[in-house]
């Protein structure tokens, strides 16, 4: 904990953005940091609560009253060290992360918790900054080889384990660079891609091997894959997105939000011949259909573009305000948040239903063709959805973007040559428990983040990778020292 009476003392402060009109302008992050004595002052605030529910809210179980203290005692490299203990990437979860924490915050029971993932990204930034992070070289080889398919957030983390227990790894990433969702997927005024690059060069000084354009399962069958290697991962993410199927969805201008999101970035990034992907929003009006993350970013995405206007539709109900503490705390609670992206410009709107796309008569969609629906428990419990009589309506739009999330990963190509087990949900299918933890039907080939457990969180993603990494550490070894 920081001081004892801190949260009594203090009130809370939190990171601060630059103003919307400047901020649309471009794609570099705007936020505000704090100074370096606000920063010990919010870390004071971590209270003696007795039983630190934010390990629980947190997926990697970060040491947090631990940091917190320690940036409040001004020891900032034994708090980045306390940090990277559990956490590859808080330079990545501290900016992208929705912070699972925080609800989870005995202050939380007040509204006002600590500002966890603030001071989280101020410690590791700050190491970077002071040249505290250097390669993590093993001692000794084991001689074992690794193969990890993917390289988002739950590859890259299971990778770095492997190499600092001293095996062989070796990354295959189908992108033309390296970082997975993380590179393109999620824009760059939430994420800067330096910050990737810079992880990716510590990560190459302590021995991973990167191999980009490398589709494996369509460039490089499994089979002669497998081959090579005694182990390999499959991290390959859950990209197949939900689709909508309904008359008119053959029409040009409606995209899914990946293929938006993606061509984006590679302009906004420099990638050579980007430009004939590019999906422009400028002048248009803009329906983005789906309210989660990938659906914001979509929204802060065409605000920077000059879009006419942004609408954003969501087919559940509005969540209320704020959650009841007494039957969510310390879970995560269901409530209405608004993310920066949609405090930037954008019409949002619950319980809807797209029924059709209409064609403007050159095979371009014009518009959606919308009912409102209801929702209501049925006699044994279940929610069930149906259209309000005489609530149809149409909106104008030039550019629909389909961000309704992701189904599982893509079954063509590798996963069919590898004949893994999969679940019911179409995942691969795996356990995280046992002496099978994260093991596959298929000997010496395991699975971790997206790709087993469906669509997650980033801080989920590296959890997943850092304990496949223990589990494939064991299975070659006999042992494994890695960290949980």
């Amino acid at each position: 904990m920081g001081k004892p009476t801190g949260f009594l003392e203090y009130e809370r402060l939190d990171r601060s953005y630059a103003p919307v009109a400047d901020r649309i302008t471009h794609f570099h992050e705007f936020v505000i940091p704090l100074t370096e004595e606000q920063l010990r002052i919010q870390g004071a605030r971590c209270m003696d609560c007795g039983i630190p529910f934010c390990h629980q809210g947190c997926p990697v179980n970060n040491l947090i009253p631990d940091w917190n203290d320690l940036v409040y005692r001004d020891d900032w490299r034994s708090a980045m060290e306390t940090l990277h203990s559990t956490n590859n990437f808080p330079e990545v979860t501290g900016r992208i992360c929705p912070a699972p924490c925080q609800e989870s915050c005995t202050l939380n029971l007040q509204d006002i918790p600590v500002t966890i993932k603030t001071i989280e990204c101020a410690i590791v930034d700050r190491a970077w900054e002071e040249g505290w992070i250097k390669p993590v070289i093993p001692a000794h080889r084991t001689g074992k080889k690794v193969a990890v398919v993917g390289s988002g957030p739950s590859g890259l983390a299971c990778a770095q384990q492997l190499a600092r227990a001293g095996h062989e790894v070796v990354v295959y990433e189908k992108a033309d660079r390296i970082g997975g969702l993380l590179r393109y997927g999620i824009p760059d005024f939430k994420l800067e891609k330096r910050i990737l690059d810079r992880r990716i060069a510590q990560m190459r000084a302590e021995g991973v091997e990167f191999h980009v354009n490398t589709h494996v399962g369509v460039d490089l069958p499994f089979d002669e894959l497998k081959a090579r290697f005694d182990a390999v991962v499959l991290a390959g993410g859950s990209e197949k997105p939900r689709d909508l199927p309904v008359p008119g969805r053959e029409l040009e201008g409606i995209h899914f939000a990946m293929e938006f999101l993606t061509a984006n970035s590679k302009v906004v990034q420099g990638v050579p011949g980007a430009e004939r992907d590019f999906i422009s929003a400028e002048g248009k009006d803009v329906v983005v259909i789906g309210g989660g993350d990938t659906g914001s970013d979509c929204v802060g995405t065409s605000n920077r573009h000059g879009a006419r206007s942004v609408t954003q539709l969501e087919l559940m109900p509005r969540p209320p305000e704020k959650e009841v503490k007494e039957l969510t705390w310390p879970d995560w609670p269901h409530k209405l948040r608004t993310s920066t992206s949609q405090e930037e410009g954008c019409e949002r709107l619950w319980q809807v239903l797209t029924k059709e796309f209409v064609d403007d008569g050159k095979g371009h969609v014009k518009a959606l063709r919308c009912v409102r629906v209801d929702w209501r428990k049925d006699d044994s419990g279940r929610w069930q959805m149906s259209e309000v009589e005489g609530s149809q309506f149409e909106l104008k739009a030039d550019l629909v973007l389909l961000a309704m999330g992701f189904l599982h990963p893509v079954h063509e190509g590798m996963l069919e040559q590898a004949g893994v087990e999969l679940d019911e949900r179409g995942n691969v299918k795996s356990s995280t428990e046992g002496e099978k933890a994260y093991h596959t039907s298929v000997e010496g080939v395991f699975a971790a983040g997206d790709m087993r457990r469906g669509q997650s969180l980033v801080v989920w993603a590296i959890r997943e990778g850092r304990q496949c990494a223990r589990a494939v550490d064991e299975y070659l070894t006999g042992r494994t020292d890695l960290p949980r």
